[in-house]
């Protein structure tokens, strides 16, 4: 048991735990986080409270961001837009099939080498862009690193809003892709409109593996569509599953009729079960 708080380094981007030690910092306070290349401002979007959860594992905050830091912040948000203005325009000037889709400034990296920017960027194909990363090493002084995103990675760094409503899963706490098969989708009948069961990225939602492992159990022990079962009201045959009711769809063979019933009612060892112990 111990005591954690989040923080985002953009407003409704990725939010990343921390032990916060000593630190009480509130909603909205700024916050110095350790990363790879040396301390930087962060704003806490949860202050720091108890948790049940074993927390020795997880980072700790630095420090409180004080006014240099601060202004470091701001100088660092000012190159990083100048970076991407500076890129879309030279990509424009090379022809180039690429989209800017992020850029990261270090004002000094590890090792005393100096600034250096890095943009990710999409493209259908592999790029050569030699000589876009010497205009831009010239305009921005600085070292300069591209790197291509997949379409995945891109939504992940972008953000957005999915068909539910809510922010994209890869941009707020899924931290590893897993593989997703159009398989999930034909398991829980979802219908095969790509429109329908892509994501902003395009590939299969994510999500489809949420509920997929409930679908397999569901499948595995409820009676078949076309099986012939018994109800409390009496004989008929599946026509439909109901998974999250945990309930099969039966036509009933004495008028017509459909009715919902659970799955526990229908399955053959909850029907053996009763006519032995009655």
């Amino acid at each position: 048991m111990g005591m954690l708080c989040a923080v985002s380094f953009n407003r409704y981007g990725r939010l990343f735990y921390f032990d916060p030690g000593d630190l009480r910092p509130q909603v909205g306070d700024r916050v110095l986080v350790p990363t790879d290349d040396g301390p930087e401002v962060a704003e806490c979007v949860w202050a720091a409270q108890w948790v049940t959860e074993e927390t020795e594992g997880f980072p700790r905050l630095v420090a409180m961001a004080a006014d240099n830091d601060l202004r470091r912040d701001e100088l660092l948000r000012k190159r990083k837009a100048e970076a991407k203005v500076a890129a879309k325009r030279l990509i424009r000037e090379h022809d180039l099939p690429m989209k800017v889709v992020a850029v990261d400034h270090v004002l000094d990296s590890a090792g005393g080498q100096g600034a250096r920017t890095t943009i990710y960027f999409t493209a259908p194909h592999r790029v050569d862009f030699r000589s876009l990363v010497r205009d831009l090493g010239a305009t921005l002084h600085c070292r300069v690193e591209l790197r291509q995103l997949s379409a995945r990675d891109s939504a992940r760094v972008q953000g957005g809003i999915g068909s539910c409503g809510r922010d994209l899963c890869c941009a707020t706490f899924l931290n590893d892709f897993e593989p997703v098969t159009i398989r999930m989708a034909k398991d829980q009948d979802l219908p095969l409109n790509p429109l329908r069961i892509s994501g902003a990225c395009g590939r299969l939602m994510c999500c489809l593996k949420y509920e997929h492992p409930l679908y397999q159990s569901f499948q595995a022990t409820a009676p078949a569509v076309g099986a012939r079962v018994s109800t409390p009201d009496g004989e008929g045959r599946v026509v439909g599953h109901s998974v999250p009711r945990d309930s099969v769809i039966v036509r009933m063979d004495a008028d017509g009729s459909r009715c919902s019933c659970s799955r526990a009612s229908v399955c053959g060892s909850r029907q053996a079960y009763e006519e032995r112990h009655g």
